[in-house]
């Protein structure tokens, strides 16, 4: 029986494998999985596996051969992994996960195990914690336990079930924590004894109160400024001083292991106004304004580098979009006359903006976004412009369906466009409360009400995982301010 991932030149048959049709091409390497063989690109192989880089590399007869055979593996697995090679996103059943995993085990594709973190949700984290844990997947191993520390409450009953030290592994990480920030310009030295407000908080969730986490630099901005965090850091980039909107230059980033701030390098191009995301060591700086023009202009930030470059314009200029993140994806709202709302996901791997969707709703435009799983839930205004009473619609990724939710989302003070995901729940905040909502069956429901967050403006809002040993210092005297 043939099959094959899509690195060859020319297809000769093909064969199913976890519900999808892999092309059989004409390349320079038989690989024989149980009873399969797939026809694959060498160089593909040594390029993304460890396991086929050390064989090629080796001087071993068997790297020299046109077949080789690979034992202790399923097909399925092999299968799973050269779609993944190949730029696809299969849906996997929980066999084709187990199956998933030993390949990624036993061959070391990091592109494989990459591809099953963005699948972690609540229905598939135990299974795949237990299995990564059994075939010493640490990367995926590690992704799981953080995930379901993150949802521990809702998941406490099925954790019984596993065995005990991976129980202990998980209880002994610190989870998400919400975390806060008000609209803030720079400062001066003398200006400072009178911007005690300047604070970065968090939300202590068994004390339901608000507690100060940090003070923001006095040379930063959050003023129509880039917020985001990446790998448990927070990045602020950019923004506006003063009521003439001076575009600020600076930008910091704070280490939420060492709870220190540093400075970073700023884009190449001056902007305020902009959305800011982070993903896998990047920072994307998109759209936004500058001297009061909007741009369609993208930078992006290489965290490992510190340098900024710029990468594929949006389709059509835009200021403040709505945009979100969801299984390691990108995703942008852009509006254009009439009561259009485009959604567009950018690839960088293609440095490419692709339209995903589009939604047209009467006298309505998207305003705020969040993604969970493969949804993407869109805010957006009632008509006649009435932003107290917000309705939602989700797209499904997969299916590629809308779905309008049922009634109004209450947007007092702008709650709703403050909304931030964390497993499956989504937080929203205004002066007056926190609310989390417990998204199921494309519905939320409101599940918790605690304390707002006293502050006016708009706020910024986010997640970050505070070390136990620091969260319990930041309660000594040296934190412990009146905010």
């Amino acid at each position: 029986m043939e099959a094959n991932s899509c690195g060859g030149l020319a297809a000769e048959t093909e064969t199913e494998h976890c519900g999808l049709i892999v092309d059989v091409l004409m390349a320079d390497l038989r690989v024989r999985v149980e009873e399969s063989i797939f026809t694959v690109d060498r160089a593909l192989l040594e390029r993304c596996s460890e396991y086929f880089q050390a064989l090629f590399r080796s001087g071993m007869r068997d790297c020299r051969r046109e077949e080789i055979v690979l034992k202790g593996l399923h097909a399925r697995g092999f299968a799973i992994a050269l779609h993944v090679l190949a730029d696809e996103r299969p849906v996997l059943s929980d066999d084709e996960i187990v199956e998933a995993i030993e390949c990624a085990a036993f061959l070391q594709v990091e592109s494989l195990t990459k591809y099953l973190v963005k699948l972690l949700n609540s229905d598939n984290c135990l299974l795949m914690y237990h299995t990564a844990a059994t075939f010493g997947l640490l990367e995926l191993y590690h992704s799981t336990a953080l995930f379901i520390r993150d949802m521990y409450r809702d998941l406490e009953e099925d954790l019984k079930h596993l065995p005990e030290e991976l129980v202990e592994f998980v209880e002994s990480l610190a989870p998400q924590t919400f975390v806060a920030v008000g609209t803030h310009s720079s400062c001066t030295t003398t200006e400072l004894p009178h911007a005690a407000t300047r604070t970065i908080c968090y939300l202590d969730e068994d004390e339901k109160d608000w507690k100060i986490l940090t003070d923001l630099p006095m040379e930063a901005s959050t003023s129509m400024a880039g917020v985001t965090v990446l790998d448990n850091k927070l990045y602020v980039v950019g923004g506006v001083d003063g009521a003439h909107k001076q575009a600020v230059e600076s930008c910091f980033c704070y280490d939420m292991a060492s709870n220190t701030w540093s400075t970073l390098a700023g884009p190449q191009q001056l902007r305020y106004n902009f959305t800011l995301v982070g993903l896998e060591d990047r920072l994307y700086a998109i759209g936004g304004e500058y001297e009061r023009k909007i741009m369609s202009s993208v930078e992006t930030f290489h965290v490992s580098t510190g340098k900024w470059s710029f990468v594929s314009h949006l389709p059509r200029p835009a200021a403040g979009m709505a945009c979100t993140k969801t299984m390691g994806r990108i995703f942008v709202c852009l509006w254009k006359p009439m009561e259009t709302t485009d959604i567009y996901e950018y690839l960088p791997g293609r440095d490419q903006w692709v339209l995903v969707t589009t939604l047209i709703r009467h006298q309505s435009y998207g305003h705020c976004m969040v993604g969970h799983r493969d949804d993407l839930y869109v805010m957006r205004n009632g008509p006649s412009d009435d932003f107290l009473r917000c309705m939602m619609d989700c797209y499904n990724l997969t299916s590629g369906q809308w779905t309008a939710l049922p009634g109004h989302y209450p947007n007092s003070k702008g709650a709703l466009f403050t909304a931030a995901v964390r497993g499956d729940s989504v937080f929203t905040l205004n002066r007056t409360a926190t609310l989390e909502y417990t998204i199921k069956d494309k519905k939320w429901k409101q599940k918790a009400q605690l304390e707002g967050f006293p502050r006016s403006g708009s706020m910024w809002t986010f997640f970050l995982r505070l070390p136990k040993l620091d969260k319990q210092l930041m309660q000594n005297s040296s934190f412990k301010r009146q905010f």
